[in-house]
């Protein structure tokens, strides 16, 4: 990976944190040092990676090396998906109207509520008794 070429973004999804570098190329993806297709299991995570290139018709253009943590599999990948628009549109600005209508630029804010004290759950209660 030669960085003088390479463009770096970040993506977020609840706790998933992507860091992307994306360097032109055949169009490989690497995620933690290993294959998309050893690291995704679910063909759906896999789309969803590619969708900002679809979007885009930049398919096999840009070779992806991504260092992810945090979240499960499917924010992870919703990570990986922000991180990558965020550098196509550093790469090229046009972009951005095209990645923005389809909802890909806006960072999910949704977090966990966390769990308040005299509750079971963030809103789940204790089952009430008159006696």
């Amino acid at each position: 990976m030669n960085l003088s070429t390479s463009t770096y973004a970040t993506g977020r999804r609840r706790t998933a944190i992507a860091r992307v570098w994306l360097t032109p190329g055949p169009g490989a993806i690497l995620i933690n040092r290993r294959d998309i297709d050893d690291y995704f299991g679910r063909a759906t995570s896999k789309m969803v990676l590619r969708q900002p290139f679809e979007a885009t018709e930049q398919v096999g253009k840009f070779d992806v090396h991504v260092n992810v943590c945090g979240g499960g599999l499917q924010g992870q990948a919703e990570a990986i998906r922000h991180g990558i628009t965020r550098a196509l549109m550093v790469v090229n600005p046009e972009f951005r109207p095209t990645l923005k209508r389809l909802g890909y630029v806006t960072r999910d804010p949704r977090k966990k509520e966390r769990k308040k004290y005299g509750q079971r759950g963030a809103r789940a209660k204790f089952q009430f008794s008159k006696r």
